[in-house]
């Protein structure tokens, strides 16, 4: 069985919550893009990291049923662990930094997959929804606290791949902030936090605490 790390990525400030993500620290050990990818289902996280390079950060990223060319919380955590200023994605050069207890990259909204972001009217409507049948992906969201960015939300990927809802997408909040223009302290899933800040020139930093699973 090939080695990899798991960690929670966007975790509750108790360290608990936080979605699951894989990280193949040798891409070396399984270079076939078709051997990622049944690792990547087998496994089940919402992605699944391999570094191809610890040195210049070359990443490559899986969802169980898919090659992705860019996903947050997948970024956020491979940086976390790796410590690197920078990782390269197949959509393009992510900035990455470290701020105490926080990790954050910095990334353009139109490398996420494309959403379907629905306002709810209050966050007790965000958690009485149900997870929709497969088809569209689904950002549900409301105001918790307008005038202080204080958001609720929870993510449905639609997929028919066992991932019925994301507990933390870090490539939604980048988008939604993008879309409000501000920045957002985000609780996602069963208790996720997400913090993320609109940057110069459309780019938008996203951050979370990350723990080291095993």
């Amino acid at each position: 069985m090939t080695d990899y790390d798991v960690l929670r990525v966007f975790c509750a400030a108790n360290g608990g919550f936080g979605g699951e993500l894989g990280v193949v620290r040798d891409g070396s050990v399984l270079p076939d893009p078709g051997d990622r990818q049944e690792l990547a289902a087998k496994l089940g996280f919402g992605e699944t990291v391999f570094v191809d390079d610890p040195e210049r950060g070359i990443v490559d990223l899986y969802a169980p049923g898919a090659r992705l060319s860019f996903a947050g919380d997948a970024c956020v955590g491979a940086a976390w662990l790796t410590d690197l200023p920078e990782l390269v994605t197949a959509a393009g050069a992510v900035g990455a930094r470290q701020d105490g207890e926080f990790s954050w990259i910095e990334a353009l909204p139109e490398w996420a997959a494309p959403r379907v972001f629905r306002q709810c009217a209050s966050a007790a409507e965000v958690d009485a929804l149900r997870v929709p049948p497969p088809g569209e992906w689904l950002y549900a969201w409301a105001w918790e606290d307008e005038a202080a960015g204080r958001i609720r939300a929870r993510g449905f990927p639609g997929r028919d791949d066992g991932v019925a809802e994301d507990e933390a997408t870090g490539a939604a909040a980048l988008q939604l902030t993008a879309r409000l223009g501000r920045a957002l302290n985000i609780t996602q899933g069963a208790g996720s936090q997400i913090l993320t800040a609109p940057q110069p020139e459309g780019w938008v930093e996203i951050g979370g605490r990350v723990v080291l699973e095993r």
